[in-house]
């Protein structure tokens, strides 16, 4: 169960059964789950609805053991012993193809998380080329690797790496470990709220091989918004800020809004705009990029 819907397969049918979680009764299983709680608790074991009142599940079968309310559970994923099981995955696609100029235009992000008991990792690839007669083709790659690691109460550590090619700023490469710490000041079945501060050493080498290269630490703050239960409908909004410590006037911003809609057979139709913002950028380079992409995807 995420995002407010309890997915459940059967041998019978050929398609799996979804119903939201405020309107399940009662709910036994013997499969070792990861049940997640509002207010950032994690645990695990089998679940049973308490007969006498069903808005508690005990949990490992055991009225001797850890008993929640239904309306506390954000979030329930079997545990099970295969890399795939764990496995979350995401492939969306975009082409738009003009007669005017021959513009071509080709989009992908793509997606690759894997959830444990007490960690995540994650990955993703965002990349546009756009390619038209009589003009240079222009370029743009965004990716990201990351690591949470959940200390509970809603807390968490996080060490992520950014990375992002982009013509429009004249970056042949930046490049942006980071650590820091996080807290989902919000989580309920509906959506989450986090916020986190940490540090970040951002490098930076550029397509002009006269501009010499960048490389300063950053304090970083962000927030993530993700609001899941309004029907077919999902949106995801980041915003990250870099303030130098050693350019004390420069910020960066990086800045997404996604919106799906969910079809049938795990596809989707997506709009997603991003921004990167630079108070200071190079000599001749623009001081913010955007993208607005549409694309057709399907999700693991």
């Amino acid at each position: 169960m995420s995002r407010g819907v309890i997915v459940i397969e059967t041998d019978y049918s050929d398609t799996d059964f979804n119903i939201e979680w405020d309107k399940v009764s009662e709910i036994y299983s013997r499969q070792e789950y990861i049940i997640s709680l509002d207010n950032g608790k994690r645990l695990t074991g089998r679940i049973k609805s308490d007969s006498s009142d069903k808005s508690k599940l005990f949990l490992d079968w055991s009225e001797a053991g850890t008993v929640v309310m239904n309306d506390n559970v954000v979030f329930i994923k079997p545990v099970k012993d295969t890399f795939i099981d764990r496995l979350s995955a995401s492939l969306d696609l975009g082409f738009t193809l003009t007669k005017a100029n021959n513009l071509r235009q080709f989009t992908t992000r793509s997606y690759l998380g894997y959830l444990t008991d007490n960690w995540s990792a994650d990955g993703s690839l965002d990349a546009v080329r756009s390619s038209q007669d009589s003009i240079a083709s222009t370029k743009r790659t965004d990716a990201s690797v990351g690591f949470n690691y959940f200390l509970g109460n809603n807390w968490y550590a996080l060490v992520t790496a950014k990375f992002l090619q982009n013509d429009e700023q004249k970056l042949k490469l930046r490049s942006t470990p980071r650590i820091g710490i996080g807290n989902y000041i919000i989580q309920t079945n509906f959506l989450y709220l986090g916020i986190y501060a940490g540090i970040a050493w951002n490098n930076e080498t550029y397509t002009n091989p006269t501009i010499s290269g960048r490389s300063d630490a950053e304090a970083n703050v962000g927030a993530e918004f993700n609001m899941f239960e309004m029907g077919d409908l999902g949106l995801l909004t980041t915003l990250s800020v870099y303030k130098s410590i050693k350019e004390g006037n420069r910020t960066r911003a990086d800045y997404k809004f996604d919106i799906k809609y969910d079809l049938p057979l795990d596809f989707y139709i997506k709009a997603g705009y991003t921004l990167n913002y630079d108070t200071q950028p190079v000599e001749g380079a623009s001081n913010q990029d955007y993208v607005f992409q549409t694309t057709f995807g399907w999700e693991l």
